[in-house]
Order: C-alpha cells, then sequence, then structure tokens
C-alpha cells in the first residue's frame, strides 16, 4: 500500500509540474529562425530598435525616456513605460515605435503590469491597438482588439506578473490604391487563442493614436506599412523579450 502511495503521489507531482510548465511556456519564447530581437529588457535594445512616434501630441525629447528597470521577478533588466511627457495618461505624447515597418508580421510580446489599473497598449503597424489595461475587461480591457473584439477567454496572469501575447497579423490589402481587404489579427494571450483571424475595422483614438487615425475618423485605412508601437501612458507596464518576424 505504500509503494502504491509513494507512486500515485508522484506521478501526481509530475502531472502537476508538467502543467505548470505548460502554463509558462509561453514565457522566454525565443526568436525563430528569420525573426528579429527588437527589446531584450536592456537600454542598449531600446535605443538600437525604437524611436519616439512623432504623433501631433509627441512632447518628448530624445533620447528616449523609457528606463530600464530591475525585474521585480527575477532581477532581470526590462524597459517602463513610464515615460515622464506621458504623465496623466496623455496617450501619444511619448509612444516608442519600431524603427523597422512591416506588413504582414509575427510577434511575440511579453509584458508586466506593475500596479493596479497599469495601462499601455500593443499597437499593430501603428494602427490597430491590442489594450494592455488593468482591471478592465470588456471590448476597450485587455488583449481586446480595442472597441471591436472582446478576448474569448481571460488569461490575465494579473499585477506583477510576466504575460505574454503571441501576434499573428495580416495587413489590409489594397488594389489600384483601394482598400479591397481589412487588416486581421490572430492573438493568443498567455499560449491561449483569444483572437481567431479576427478582421480589424478602423484605427481608434483620432490622429493621436497612429497611422490614419486622422483619416476619415480612423476608416480611412492607407496602404503604407508601419512598426510595433507601444503605448506610454504614465504608467509602470514593463517589457521584455519582444521579437517580429515580417511574413511575406
Amino acid at each position: 500500500m505504500t509503494h502504491k502511495f509513494l507512486t500515485c503521489a508522484f506521478t501526481f507531482a509530475l502531472l502537476l509540474s508538467i502543467n505548470s510548465f505548460a502554463q509558462e511556456a509561453y514565457l522566454g519564447t525565443k526568436a525563430p529562425k528569420g525573426a528579429k530581437v527588437y527589446l531584450d529588457g536592456t537600454a542598449k535594445s531600446l535605443h538600437k530598435n525604437w524611436k519616439y512616434w512623432e504623433g501631433p501630441r509627441f512632447s518628448a525629447e530624445m533620447p528616449l525616456k523609457w528606463p530600464e528597470v530591475t525585474d521585480p521577478v527575477d532581477g532581470g533588466k526590462v524597459i517602463s513605460s513610464n515615460d515622464p511627457a506621458a504623465a496623466g495618461g496623455k496617450y501619444g505624447a511619448a509612444d516608442i515605435v519600431t524603427k523597422d515597418e512591416f506588413r504582414d508580421f509575427e510577434a511575440h510580446v511579453e509584458f508586466l503590469i506593475a500596479k493596479e489599473g497599469g495601462n499601455s497598449g500593443v499597437y499593430l503597424q501603428n494602427r490597430y491597438e491590442i489594450q494592455v489595461l488593468d482591471g478592465d475587461y470588456g471590448t476597450h480591457g485587455l488583449a481586446a482588439v480595442i472597441n471591436e473584439h472582446l478576448p474569448t477567454s481571460e488569461e490575465y496572469n494579473g499585477i506583477g506578473k510576466w504575460n505574454a501575447y503571441d501576434i499573428q497579423f495580416r495587413a489590409a490589402r489594397f488594389e489600384n490604391g483601394k482598400l479591397t481587404e481589412k487588416a486581421r489579427v490572430t492573438l493568443f494571450f498567455n499560449g491561449v487563442k483569444i483572437h481567431d483571424n479576427v478582421e480589424i475595422q478602423q484605427v481608434w483614438g483620432g490622429p493621436n493614436s497612429g497611422i490614419d487615425g486622422g483619416n476619415d475618423g480612423g476608416k480611412g485605412i492607407t496602404d503604407t506599412p508601419g512598426g510595433l508601437k507601444l503605448q506610454a501612458e504614465g504608467h509602470d507596464v514593463l517589457y521584455r523579450n519582444i521579437w517580429i518576424k515580417a511574413v511575406k
């Protein structure tokens, strides 16, 4: 009986360990062949690969003021979105965007919201926002394709814990300068698919939000590539391990 009990206990512990590994496997994902690491958590990678987005509300000054800070989980290096120019939720004042621009791409983004109500955002092509916001679940809440698509499940790990978005983005299509197909995105949040090839109708938030935000109320999408943008709103939202792979 004792031997059988120990065997069962070991098996149960092993299953728990495997399950825990499966849940955490989305963190620390290495860039695949053909991808480029744009942010490894260091200031060096930040200044090499990113720039401020100089939109209508831009009020920051070079060099980039997103600080390199200590990871509260493992003590490594990470970048905070808490740029002083964006204090008070002034989005568009100090947002950063990759120097490289994309049409179709795959991306991996890891983020940690340090405090209650922490707010940022991941913008695809500097147009379409995937929300990063603690304490809100809805079409304007965490992991939403903002104002359009609600996540199919809640997968947030909570304040002070790392999370990951895995993104598959297909840009809008044009023929003879006219829009024929709208952009689409598939999104995995902490390893779980929460958006499955959903269509994105427009840019939200006006001209301060990104490319085409001021065109026909955000509906005037143009055939212009754009970078991956991270939003500054004066909050301690941390980022690390961001890689992008252009898809041809």
